[in-house]
């Protein structure tokens, strides 16, 4: 897989996709809560915000806001996740959000027996309204850019959403930039537009311009219709040759996949998971991860997230794929010991836990 050089690049990475305020009700719960703790975040927004702020990478986010006071404060925070906001679309907003308005994300994160739950509000949002035409693609990926990320998320926001993301991804390869996908599927976005059936129409049609495929076991299931034999719904034991089987399916299918990675989540309880990763590349075959058992979860939200920005890191800037598996697996368990959306990491820790270290007192 052929990646450009930094030096006749403007961008390491760039994003495609929704940026919501996440409110947050800390250890209570989003019906009885008080007060709330506010992040930004999105699926999209938050790999390349990983790439920027554990990663060191150049990067910019490619999104649409109502122009009021929520979505200032959104930008507030995209300020201090160091991505370029030059491709951030501001909508005109019209007093009550009758013609467009900014998703909300309440999440609670779980606790032991209680799992996290997401409640959106993000319907008519500035974002889910953008044409083909909004951004001047050529002109972006013109000023040189390695890596091109989005997404199901973004995908599923509304009927030009995936034409957006096809139109795009289309000029991210025409420029030699590399695509990467993470197929994120949500059901409760997919729900009124057709469902399982629609997800996977509109993602098989967009995997044909993907280099770099990402996602868990059921968005391979769901979005693309891959079936993992031998596995049960809680994933109780992470063997890895089922999934072997299947990126061996999906590589065949889609001779544009460059690499294929999936996270593997056993989810014992809200607060305690098993997690690990695998990859494939065509130029190196398979690499499996540390498979971390009883991995402390603080909030599990955004750990997929982490896990595509490390291992775009690692392909990016190390070139191995069993080196890049290791960190993306890192920086997801990392980002999942702190709350928010976004990784907090530093590239020192994930060094440190992909090469084996430990949670020792650091003095």
């Amino acid at each position: 897989m052929k990646i450009r050089e930094k030096a006749e690049c403007d961008f390491d990475v760039v994003s495609l996709g929704e940026v919501m305020l996440r409110l947050d009700p800390a250890e209570s719960r989003v019906r009885t809560a008080r007060h709330f703790d506010a992040y930004e975040g999105g699926g999209e927004y938050n790999v390349a915000r990983g790439l920027r702020k554990c990663f060191g990478l150049r990067g910019a986010i490619v999104t649409a806001l109502a122009d009021n006071e929520v979505g200032r404060l959104i930008e507030d925070f995209m300020l201090t996740g160091g991505l370029d906001l030059s491709y951030v679309k501001w909508v005109k907003y019209d007093g009550i959000g009758r013609s467009v308005r900014n998703g909300l994300n309440f999440t609670e994160r779980g606790f032991g027996v209680r799992g996290a739950v997401g409640v959106s509000d993000r319907g008519n949002t500035a974002i889910s309204q953008m044409k083909p035409t909004d951004i001047d693609w050529n002109e972006l990926f013109g000023r040189g850019v390695r890596w091109f990320h989005t997404g199901g998320i973004f995908a599923a926001l509304s009927d030009s959403s995936a034409d957006v993301a096809e139109v795009a991804m289309k000029a991210a390869r025409a420029n030699g930039t590399i695509v990467s996908y993470d197929l994120n599927y949500r059901p409760s976005l997919w729900e009124t537009i057709g469902g399982q059936a629609k997800a996977q129409e509109v993602n098989k049609r967009l995997a044909k311009y993907v280099d770099v495929m990402i996602g868990n076991e059921e968005d391979f299931t769901a979005s693309l219709g891959f079936k993992i034999e031998g596995v049960d719904e809680h994933l109780t034991d992470l063997d890895t040759s089922s999934f072997k089987s299947m990126i061996t399916q999906a590589a065949k299918e889609y001779p544009n996949f460059q690499v294929i990675a999936t996270t593997l989540r056993g989810v014992k309880s809200a607060s305690r998971n098993d997690w690990a990763a695998i990859a494939w590349s065509r130029e190196e075959g398979f690499a499996e991860s540390t498979q971390r058992k009883d991995l402390e979860i603080f909030d599990r939200v955004g750990g997929g997230d982490s896990f595509a920005s490390g291992l775009a890191y690692g392909l990016m800037e190390i070139g191995s794929i069993a080196e890049s598996v290791e960190y993306g697996a890192a920086h997801g368990a990392l980002a999942m010991s702190t709350p928010g959306d976004t990784s907090m990491a530093t590239l020192a820790e994930v060094k440190k836990l992909a090469g084996g270290g430990s949670a020792r007192v650091i003095r």
